[in-house]
Order: C-alpha cells, then sequence, then structure tokens
C-alpha cells in the first residue's frame, strides 16, 4: 500500500463518527463513511441512547475510554450549542453488599485516575432531592460524569471530519465486501442512484447491532447478541428540573436516572432478556429500526421500584417508552480490531456511548501508528476461542450479561451456563478428587480439591486456623468466595513434596517450516534460535515496545518449535505475522499437559522413565521426549511456581493414562489454580494480562533478561530502558483482591495488579505499579481496600528462594 490508505467506515453513530474525527486529526483524509439512514440519526443505538457517561468501571481500560470520551465532548458544541453536559453521576446503595462495592468501586477510580467520593444518603438527597433517603445508606459521586447527546457528538464530530476532507453519504447500503486475495478490495453499495462500488484499501464496520450482518458479507463471525432495553420517561413532576441533577443509578433494582426537563427519564435492566434477531431490524421496515414496541408488563415491575426510590414519580405515570435495540457480547467488552482471514476488513462494535470516543482514538491509533497507547487486549475482537463464536453460546452469554449488567460481580465468579464446555483429559479424575471448578475461556479450571481437607487438618495449623488467619475473618466474607484453606494445603505440599497442576488449558501452538527460527528470533524479544532441546522465555511485543504477550518457546527439531502462550490473540498475532515458508498451527485442542512440581517430582518421574530426569542429565529450560510408563511424552523442565519439576505434553488421548500412571505412585497431590497462583506471587512470576499488559514495557516490568538487544526484533527500536515506573511486590497487613489504589504520603501513586497470602513467607503479597521512585524496597506505602487503610511495604525480589536453589537442583 502506497501513502496513506482509502477507508471506509460503515455506520454514521456515534463510533463511525467519532473515528473519521480521529483518523483525519491523524492525516488519514482519504475517509468516507456510509450511512444507510439519514445523516445523523441513522436508526441506529445512537439515534436513542439516553446519553449517560458513567466513567467508572473495573477495567481500567473501559474506564480510560470513558474518561477520554468525557474529555472530548465535553470541549464538543454544534451551533454554538454544547454536545455533552458535565451533570456528575450518582450511584446509590440500598443494601449493605452494594454499600461495600461502592467502597470497591471508588478504589477503582481512584487506581484509574478519575475523581470521585463517597456520600451519606443527606448528601445525596441534595443532589436529587426526590430520593427517599431512608432507603438509601449511601453513594457514589463521580463530578465528572455526564450525559452525552449522541447524535449531536456525532453530528459534530462528524463536520469536523468533513472539514479535513472526509465524505460522509447518507442512505448509501452495503450489500456486500469486496475482497481480492485474501485483503478487502473495498464495499458495493445501493442507494437511490443504484449500486455501486467504493474502492478501499481499508474497511471498518461500525455499523453497530448491524455487525453480525456486515461480517456476515465478509466471511467473519461478529459475536454480538442485539437486545432490547426499556426506556420511559415520567410525567411532570421536578419542580426545580434546570437539568443539572447528576446522573442517577440505583443499581440494586437494575435502574438509572436522568432529567428531561421537568420529568425523570427511567431506564430498566430489570427486565427479561429480549434478543432481537438480524433480520427483524430491517433499515427499510421503519423510520427508526432501532426502536421495539414498549412492552408495559416488562416495564411495571421496574416503575413500582423507581417509585419506591423517588416517591414523587407516583403522582404521575410512566409514558413515552420504548425497547430500544443495542448490543452485547459474550463478556461484555466492545469488539475491536482486524478480522482474521481478511486483510484490511476492521471491526469497531458494541460499542457504546460512554467508550465511543475513546474506542474510535485507540482504534485510529492502531491504524495509523500500529498500536494503540491503551492495553486492548480485554477488547480485540480475535480474543475469542473458536467454541465461543457459536450462535448458541453468544446468544447465552450475551442475555446473561444484560441480566448481570448492574450486579456485585466477584472478579472470579464464573458464569454458571453453558458449563462445562472445554474439559481437560484429567477432568474426571478431578472430580472425583473433589475439585471446586471455576471457568476461563472456556475450560474447566479446578482452584482446589476437597480431597485435601485432611492435609490441613494433620498440618500444624488446622483448618478452623488457617480460616481465622487467612479465611472469612481477614478477607471478608464476600472477597473470600471462590477461594479455600485448602489452597494453603495445596502449596504447601508443591513446596515439602510434590503435586500435579492441570496445565491443558494454556495455548499450545506449533510453528514450524524452513523459516520458523528466523522467523521467531524477529517475532520475540530473546534468542530462541538455539540448538533442539532448548526452551526460552521470551516476549512479543508490539510496534510501541509494548508488551503483548510472554512465551516459553521450545525447539523441537531443526524446523519445529513448541510455543506456550497465553491465549488466542498470540495465536492470531504469530499467524499474521507469519511469512510464506511458516506455518502456525493450535495444537491446544489435541494435547494435554500435566505440571509435576516439587522436590519430589524427580523421585516421582525418574522411576517411571526411560529418559534421565538428573539436574545433569536434564538441565533447567530444556526439554526432551521419552516415555513416562505406556504413555509418550515431551517434558519440559519449566516451572511456574519455583520448585524442581517438569510439564509433561501428551497427546489428548492418552492425557488420563499418564494422570493415572503419575497418581499410582502414591507420592503427589493435586493442586488448583488458588495455590498455584500463590507460588507463582511468592516466586515474582508475572501474569500477562494482569501484571503487565501493551502498556508497558520489559524494564517496567522487570523483565529486563528477557530481552537480547544484540539482535533485531520487532519493537526494538521503541524501547527504552529509562523508567518512571515499576512493578513491584509489596508485603501487606492483610490479603487484598487487585486493582485497589495505592497511596504514598497521601497521595494515589499506583495500583495492585495481582494479590494472594504467600503461604511459604507467611504474609499476604501484593504485586503494584509504582513510581521508579517508590519502587525501593523497604518504601512504606498504603493500599486502600474496601475503604479501609492496609499498611504495606516495597519489598526486593523474588520472595522466595532468590538464588534459584530448590528450582535447579
Amino acid at each position: 500500500m502506497v501513502g496513506r490508505p482509502r477507508l471506509v467506515i460503515i455506520g454514521a453513530g456515534i463510533v463511525g463518527c467519532a473515528l473519521a474525527d480521529e483518523l483525519t486529526a491523524r492525516g488519514w483524509h482519504d475517509v468516507t463513511v456510509l450511512e444507510q439512514g439519514p445523516l445523523f440519526a441513522a436508526g441506529g443505538s445512537s439515534s436513542h441512547a439516553p446519553g449517560l457517561v458513567f466513567q467508572t468501571n473495573p477495567s481500567r481500560t473501559m474506564t480510560r475510554f470513558a474518561a477520554y470520551t468525557v474529555e472530548k465532548y465535553a470541549g464538543l458544541s454544534l451551533d454554538g450549542e454544547p454536545c455533552f453536559r458535565q451533570v456528575g453521576g450518582l450511584e446509590v446503595a440500598t443494601t449493605p453488599e452494594r454499600w461495600d462495592d461502592l467502597h470497591r468501586k471508588l478504589g477503582w477510580a481512584e487506581s484509574w485516575g478519575v475523581e470521585a467520593e463517597l456520600a451519606d444518603a443527606a448528601r445525596c438527597a441534595e443532589w436529587w432531592p426526590e430520593l427517599d433517603r431512608n432507603q438509601v445508606l449511601g453513594g457514589l459521586y463521580v463530578p465528572g460524569d455526564g450525559l452525552a447527546d449522541a447524535v449531536r457528538c456525532g453530528e459534530a464530530q462528524a463536520r469536523r471530519a468533513i472539514g479535513r476532507g472526509a465524505r460522509f453519504l447518507e442512505r448509501h447500503r452495503v450489500v456486500a465486501i469486496e475482497r481480492r486475495n485474501g485483503r478487502v478490495g473495498g464495499v458495493t453499495v445501493e442507494s437511490a442512484r443504484g449500486t455501486s462500488s467504493i474502492a478501499a484499501d481499508v474497511v471498518v464496520c461500525a455499523a453497530g447491532f448491524w455487525g453480525p450482518a456486515i461480517g456476515a458479507m465478509a466471511g467473519v463471525t461478529v459475536p454480538l447478541l442485539p437486545l432490547a432495553h426499556q426506556y420511559a420517561k415520567s410525567g411532570p413532576v421536578l419542580r426545580n428540573g434546570t437539568g443539572t441533577a447528576p446522573i442517577l443509578r440505583h443499581q440494586d433494582r437494575d435502574l438509572y436516572f436522568r432529567e428531561h426537563g421537568d420529568r425523570v427519564g427511567i431506564g430498566s435492566y430489570a427486565h427479561r432478556p429480549m434478543p432481537v434477531r438480524q433480520d427483524e431490524i430491517d433499515p427499510g421496515t421503519s423510520v427508526m429500526p432501532s426502536v421495539r414496541a414498549f412492552t408495559e408488563k416488562d416495564f411495571d415491575p421496574a416503575w413500582r421500584d423507581a417509585v419506591a426510590l423517588l416517591p414523587a414519580l407516583g403522582r404521575t405515570k410512566y409514558e413515552d417508552g420504548i425497547n430500544g435495540i443495542f448490543s452485547f457480547t459474550p463478556d461484555g467488552f466492545p469488539l475491536i480490531g482486524e478480522a482474521p482471514g481478511l486483510e484490511g476488513f476492521w471491526l469497531a462494535e458494541a460499542v457504546w456511548v460512554t467508550h465511543s470516543a475513546g474506542v474510535a482514538r485507540a482504534l485510529a491509533e492502531v491504524l495509523v501508528d500500529g498500536h494503540a497507547s491503551l492495553d486492548l487486549h480485554e477488547c480485540e475482537l480475535n480474543r475469542f476461542e473458536p467454541v465461543q463464536l457459536a450462535p448458541a453460546y453468544v446468544a447465552e452469554r450475551g442475555m446473561r450479561n444484560f441480566v448481570e449488567v448492574y450486579d456485585v460481580i466477584h472478579p472470579l465468579q464464573p458464569m454458571e451456563s453453558p458449563r462445562p464446555m472445554r474439559t481437560s483429559p484429567f477432568h474426571g479424575r478431578q472430580r472425583e478428587l473433589g475439585a471446586y471448578f471455576l471457568e476461563s475461556a472456556g475450560w474447566e479450571r479446578p482452584h482446589w480439591f476437597e480431597a485435601n481437607l485432611p492435609l490441613l487438618e494433620d498440618s500444624d495449623v488446622g483448618p478452623e486456623a488457617f480460616e481465622s488467619l487467612l479465611g472469612v475473618a481477614q478477607r471478608g466474607e464476600w472477597a473470600s468466595r471462590y477461594w479455600s484453606p485448602i489452597a494453603a494445603a495445596e502449596s504447601l505440599a508443591t513446596r515439602e513434596a510434590v503435586a500435579l497442576y492441570d496445565m491443558t488449558p494454556l495455548k499450545r501452538i506449533e510453528v514450524g517450516g524452513p523459516g520458523a527460527a528466523s522467523f521467531l528470533q524477529y517475532l520475540t524479544t530473546n534468542n530462541v534460535d538455539k540448538k533442539p532441546g532448548s526452551v526460552t522465555y521470551t516476549l512479543l511485543l508490539d510496534a510501541g515496545g509494548g508488551i503483548r504477550s510472554d512465551l516459553t518457546v521450545a525447539r523441537l527439531a531443526e524446523e519445529r518449535f513448541q510455543v506456550g502462550a497465553n491465549g488466542n490473540l498470540d495465536l492470531d498475532w504469530i499467524a499474521r505475522h507469519a511469512p510464506a515458508n511458516v506455518y502456525v498451527r493450535d495444537i491446544t485442542p489435541g494435547t494435554c499437559c500435566v505440571g509435576v512440581w516439587g522436590p519430589r517430582a524427580r523421585e516421582l518421574v525418574q522411576p517411571l522413565t526411560d529418559m534421565d530426569m538428573s539436574h545433569e542429565g536434564f538441565r533447567y529450560f530444556t526439554t526432551k521426549s521419552g516415555y513416562v510408563g505406556h504413555v509418550p511424552v515431551t517434558a519440559m523442565r519449566v516451572s511456574y511456581v519455583g520448585e524442581l519439576g517438569w510439564e509433561l505434553y501428551t497427546s489428548a488421548d492418552l492425557g488420563l493414562k499418564l494422570w493415572d500412571t503419575l497418581w499410582a505412585t502414591g507420592l503427589p497431590v493435586a493442586g488448583g489454580r488458588a495455590a498455584f497462583n500463590s507460588l507463582r506471587l511468592e516466586k515474582g512470576y508475572r501474569l500477562w494480562g494482569v501484571d503487565m499488559t501493551p502498556e508497558h514495557n520489559p524494564y517496567e516490568a522487570g523483565l529486563a533478561f528477557a530481552v537480547r538487544t544484540d539482535k533485531d526484533f520487532l519493537g526494538r527500536d521503541a524501547l527504552t530502558e529509562d523508567v518512571t515506573r515499576k512493578l513491584v511486590p509489596l508485603l501487606c497487613a492483610e490479603v487484598v483482591m487487585g486493582k485497589e489504589p495505592v497511596r504514598h504520603a497521601g497521595r494515589t501513586v499506583g495500583y495492585v495488579t495481582s494479590a494472594a497470602y504467600g503461604h511459604t513467607i507467611h504474609r499476604p503479597i501484593a504485586y503494584a505499579w509504582l513510581p521508579a521512585d517508590l519502587a525501593t524496597p523497604g518504601t512504606h506505602v498504603d493500599i486502600s481496600y474496601f475503604g479501609r487503610r492496609v499498611p504495606a511495604e516495597v519489598a526486593a525480589e523474588p520472595l522466595f528462594d532468590p538464588q534459584m536453589e530448590k528450582i535447579r537442583r
């Protein structure tokens, strides 16, 4: 592609308009925005959106999307009138659980840089005099939140883009995506002038809930479910309806409110999910395709709850109700990125008004610069596994996300259905051992095993003492969900004996062919071009030097590598960059892995195998092939818990036999993810996507050892060893959960990433990002945990076995 590309955006809703503005501001002026309806109340979700912008979110990225949206729209005007009213946002709690959650949400706001405060019931009633203050325990107030007029915001941004050379064509309906040799070539449109073709090097689908239909034209699955959501207005009720009252959320009853002059707008998520099929939203059948007929019986319970919170509403009746359509995804995040299998076809889908400008800026950065300034991994289109793209899965999970949109959700809380989806060959044995399963990427993952309770009872510290020391008394009842003191017994068994960990859910990728070595050498930061039998820890960077992932690369043969990766995004990244003489294959579904770790690991494995498992015969970070009992395995001497041991890989059909062979020795216990997380934090092993993301570089993250600057690799030119922040371990007075703000000298200086109790060192651990000048061991800080001050101290890492004696014996 020579020069700046020709770009077509499908959809002139608020996202398409924002993207055109962001792109043209960066010098991409050959931008055509196609809208099947009229400009700018085009008939999509933007046309009926009530426009509430609440910034605070457990996701740092989503919060920063919203913060940029507020920043940008607060400066927008159209024909001399503002497009955004910064009236503030108020979330009230009517239950103790919600009040606790608002304390935690205040922590998120502080961590992510959003001004916020907690207020008592009396203060909440000052902002909303109609509140029944006897119901309200308190509220979270965010002065920067507000109301966006989505249509006006869209038009204002469109005018700016047009002023830089973009063109907007209304009533141009896309009927085909033109493809040539695996990349997009343009679009075919129907308009009053007939059918025509518009050439394009890049096509961005920002069609909202029509996204799946547009995607189908390109052969791309868009995992999005259109759902109807109810909104109505009260009759005249506000004495001083000045339009300055904060937007209001009553999440205990799935409600939100805003002023409309002397009336109150009421939105409800309390009703049944109402999915809408693509063929039911034909733009040619309605003036406002995004609005369905209002169903009063669904809204009546919500109205009663609204009257209970705002009794003055009882003097009126609701009116002007709509069932407005908008988009939900299986995990509640937007869909951003380039489609697999069709170069140049991009998506900006399932984006609400709240995040519209932030998403548009991020995508513009990726298109123009090759990388975004924010971590997008939660939102990238290709994050889903194939099983998660099934229409039934998208529908069920999308509807469940609708139901839970305002619920208090624990960070480990899984959806209960559809489960189980993906199970390892060890699943049956794990169930026999009383595994408590959670779910990730469709995989059932054991977090602890009830069969290990006797280990706790037989230890020097029994279960009651563990509960007192580590459990509900310290963590709190809600925070202790999805945790058991049995994890302590499994941790200690790993440190003192040997345990089996199911590592099957981790992504395994085979990279092979004549160019495999040179390809991986360029794509990753470390030296992977070693002799067969080597294993290397290395990183994937983006063009800006940010950490896209961390990998283990095992060279199994001269032209064949096995890559241990973090998920489907790594598979997509590697496959996109692979040259013609390299093949890339996901081998996860047909294989399995068990981690055998602990000081007795050699004692367990050596009698079962024909391989020499001695330290001299099987060095750390090397790999061999052989047999364990009757089972052919690939063994890698690596460890993510800081103990001697191996990962043993075999085909899925032989996985059960491998587990049974190891188990029959009577030596191991089964270990779950709760113990694994504690052990890895003691050793200082990072978890990509939590402890580090593309927003961080290797030097900041403490991973300089994985970077070889004497070779060329993707992202090398953007790296700098000068750092202003560092990822450091904290030893804390209490166990926290993650994402809490860290304070020093009365100001917020960072945030927690991962946290757990270190059962070996007998201290609560947290990892946190802090300014470099505060990253010195011995520095005292405070963590804000559910509104309480938790003292902590920066420590030197690793916290356990700093000389690596246990792992290399």
